[in-house]
């Protein structure tokens, strides 16, 4: 295709440096910082608006790719706590992207029997982004395959504040007593607590766009989650790419602390 305006540094896609066994391991959850979307526009000389847009094609794309791979769970953070300081017309834009996500895909995540979940500070969106995302909830809440869950308006540092504020008002009003605080609990008050104990912390979490932080993303769930960091921007990632980061996690040694048999030998 004839390009007037070609892009600023075309993206090559990186060698896989593992290659992914279907017949292997499978994270149950992963997270992922979809990061870059404003990048890739301007890459290509369009508005940081198109790429968020185009960036709401790739999550339908991984979501249906991350359910035929048989994940759980996929946690995206879609709109953090801090991203209110961006300028008003892009945050005004990301609020009606799940209207216009949701609208168009939730018959989709039906067939493909997807429940939908939001965690965040939902209270603080606007109106008709509440509306949209309540709607998607209620549609597929009798669904029982892959968890879709959004981190909408959502920062880990406030969600552990949140948390220690709700276990405090309980062991004022004597329904928990301070001994009985281990991480189970902690887990129970986080926004993940709706999962069961086994799918909480993601096995993995990948990051797009090159960028090396976590970015106040899920500090408490993460302590033991495999890392993936990839140069792709988000609209560029596709299933090759999600097969990748699995390939890589399916190369770990997961040893939380301790030892497998083979390092004992």
């Amino acid at each position: 295709m004839l390009r007037f305006f070609p892009q600023k540094q075309k993206y090559t896609p990186e060698a896989a440096q593992f290659v992914f066994d279907p017949e292997g391991a499978v994270p149950k959850h992963i997270a992922i910082i979809m990061d870059g979307n404003g990048r890739w526009a301007q890459n290509r000389r369009l508005p940081r608006i198109a790429g968020h847009k185009e960036g709401m094609e790739t999550v339908k794309k991984i979501t249906k790719h991350a359910n035929r791979l048989g994940v759980k769970v996929l946690t995206l953070y879609a709109f953090s706590t801090e991203n209110w300081k961006r300028p008003e017309e892009e945050v005004n834009f990301l609020m009606q992207l799940p209207v216009d996500f949701f609208d168009t895909f939730v018959p989709e995540l039906i067939e493909e029997n997807v429940q939908v979940h939001v965690m965040g500070y939902e209270e603080y969106l606007p109106a008709h982004t509440q509306d949209a995302v309540k709607r998607a909830i209620e549609q597929t809440a009798q669904n029982d395959g892959l968890v879709l869950n959004f981190a909408l308006n959502y920062g880990s540092r406030a969600e552990i504040i949140t948390a220690i504020k709700q276990m405090a008002q309980e062991v004022k009003n004597d329904e928990l007593s301070v001994e009985s605080i281990n991480d189970d609990i902690v887990g129970d008050h986080l926004m993940t607590g709706f999962l069961t104990k086994e799918l909480r912390d993601p096995e993995l979490v990948v990051r797009t766009s090159g960028e090396e932080r976590i970015s106040n993303f899920l500090l408490w769930q993460l302590a033991y989650s495999e890392l993936y960091f990839t140069k792709a921007l988000w609209p560029d990632f596709d299933g090759n790419h999600l097969e990748a980061a699995i390939a890589s996690f399916q190369q770990r040694n997961r040893r939380f602390g301790g030892l497998n048999k083979e390092d004992k030998k």
